[in-house]
């Protein structure tokens, strides 16, 4: 790709970044409603990433952490995360840039965002995260016993809604779809 181009992918993904940091915001100020909890997964050798040596020990290259019940201090920043969580009755501080997270899943919800590095969008990276994100959530539910991950779309779903036929609206008979309406029509003269 060229330099000059612009890079919609990073774009994107920024801005889904940004969903991710507001709805922390909105959680540090009013708490978490109802039966929501986030799994959040993050890359724990990205720059910025701060946390003790001991889980950094525990997790080389990627942990996923759930905010339920047992978090507190949680800061939210514009460019990334602080929260306090306990890890084996040992509380930890974690500092967590939004570029390294890599997924973001709210069961209760049903939402969930998954993120490759820049300039790997469709790569088999983005197609293995997927892939695993149901085992990220299943393998860290501990405090959530019971929640099942949704089926996460693969590129085959992209594939089939391919092939599904789409029906044309119903129109009333001498009334065609599309048109450009002038707002002159509608001002009062």
């Amino acid at each position: 790709m060229a330099e000059d181009e612009i890079r919609y992918d990073n774009l994107i993904q920024d801005a889904l970044r940004g969903v991710i940091r507001e709805v922390l915001v909105l959680v540090k100020q009013h708490g978490l409603p109802g039966d929501h909890h986030l799994y959040i997964a993050f890359d724990t050798n990205a720059e910025g990433v701060q946390i003790s040596k001991r889980l950094q020990e525990q997790y080389p290259e990627e942990m996923t952490i759930v905010l339920q019940y047992q978090f507190w201090d949680l800061l939210v920043a514009e460019d990334r995360f602080e929260v306090k969580l306990s890890f084996s009755n040992v509380p930890e501080r974690l500092v967590v840039p939004f570029g390294a997270v890599k997924a973001f899943y709210d069961p209760s919800a049903q939402f969930g965002l998954q993120f490759s590095k820049p300039g790997a969008a469709n790569d088999a990276a983005r197609q293995h995260l997927a892939a695993a994100l149901p085992d990220l959530v299943a393998e860290t539910d501990e405090v959530s016993q019971g929640m099942n991950a949704p089926d996460i779309p693969t590129d085959a779903d992209d594939e089939r809604a391919d092939e599904i036929e789409l029906e044309e609206p119903e129109t009333e008979p001498g009334r065609s779809t599309g048109e450009v309406v002038h707002l002159d029509r509608f001002r009062k003269k």
